[in-house]
């Protein structure tokens, strides 16, 4: 059953349940952080519209930076804003930050330790007819490798917003992915949120299912599924790629001995990596990591695209009754 504690959506299950894009929330957070402190300040790589930084533009325009098509330069500069005490937020296409200037955040951003935010909008598949040049599935990957890196893939807008909050008072380097799509508003005002605690959004003790991003409403889906089939699936929303939180995901395994994650990003080094590297460790458990298998996305359909590579409730299904399988034997 659901765990009420968590304060989902009274409407989860509903097929009209509200879409809305994560990079909405980001934006609302944005105008919101700046409020609350005049040192936050955003930069943006000739995307502000699209990445939702145009409201705190025009309300904040001595605070704002247009750098251009420069995602270097967006990093670097904003390296030194927060050597000089700012709180810098910058945003462009995952693809291009941190795709694109990943050396910058590395050496400027991380290895100094400044609290530059790094927002990537238009993440996974569901970027839809832009295509794979513009479909980031590696950036948790390369994001999570980098020392004094916090990585955060919010579950929906609501949380999004609650995430760049979290990040404006984190004096740490931070990463958040968001969607360029629609996607299912299924926490509320009241979801708990902080920055590295996974929260349990369904209750159960056969299978645990890991999820991050929009990913969360398809385990979600099919956990409610499986309950017809009496198999009982816990789902967790892990929100927090890095730090991950370890005591949530151990006593998941310990509690069910058999583990599935799911991620709208490459299988390697993502969210299913993390997980593995903490159970192999620690309480090693059968575990299936649903993501996309090593390929490059492709134009099409956000929806067509999560079939095609297999990010759906079923395959979901399937693969809890797999590690099930394997966990009794």
């Amino acid at each position: 059953m659901i765990n009420q504690n968590a304060y989902l959506n009274p409407k989860l299950f509903d097929p009209d349940i509200e879409q809305v894009p994560s990079r909405n929330g980001y934006g609302e957070g944005l105008v919101l952080a700046a409020e609350e402190n005049e040192q936050v300040v955003a930069l943006c790589a000739d995307l502000t519209e699209s990445t939702r930084t145009q409201a705190f533009a025009e309300k904040f325009p001595e605070r704002f930076i247009e750098i251009g098509v420069a995602e270097q330069n967006l990093a670097t500069v904003a390296a030194g804003m927060a050597l000089g005490g700012k709180v810098p937020f910058i945003s462009s296409y995952a693809t291009f930050s941190p795709g694109r200037n990943w050396e910058q955040i590395r050496t400027t951003i991380c290895y100094n330790d400044v609290p530059v935010k790094i927002v990537g909008s238009h993440a996974g598949v569901t970027v839809g007819p832009d295509g794979a040049t513009h479909q980031a599935l590696e950036d948790m990957a390369i994001m999570r490798s980098l020392p004094n890196m916090v990585v955060i893939s919010p579950a929906d807008t609501i949380e999004a917003r609650k995430a760049t909050l979290a990040m404006a008072q984190l004096a740490k380097p931070c990463y958040i992915r968001l969607s360029r799509d629609k996607t299912p508003v299924i926490t509320t005002a009241q979801t708990p949120f902080q920055i590295g605690k996974a929260e349990v959004f369904y209750e159960g003790k056969d299978v645990a299912v890991i999820a991050t991003g929009q990913m969360v409403y398809r385990a979600l889906l099919s956990a409610k599924e499986m309950q017809m089939h009496k198999i009982s699936v816990r789902v967790i929303n892990c929100h927090t790629i890095k730090p991950l939180d370890k005591n949530t995901i151990l006593k998941a395994a310990e509690n069910c001995r058999a583990v599935v994650t799911v991620e709208e990003h490459q299988v390697t080094g993502g969210l299913g990596g993390a997980v593995a590297e903490l159970l192999s460790q620690n309480f090693p458990v059968p575990l299936k990591i649903i993501g996309v298998q090593d390929q490059f996305g492709e134009s099409g359909e956000p929806n067509e695209l999560l079939e095609k590579f297999g990010l759906t409730k079923e395959v979901i299904g399937k693969a809890i009754t797999t590690v099930l399988r394997m966990k009794n034997r």
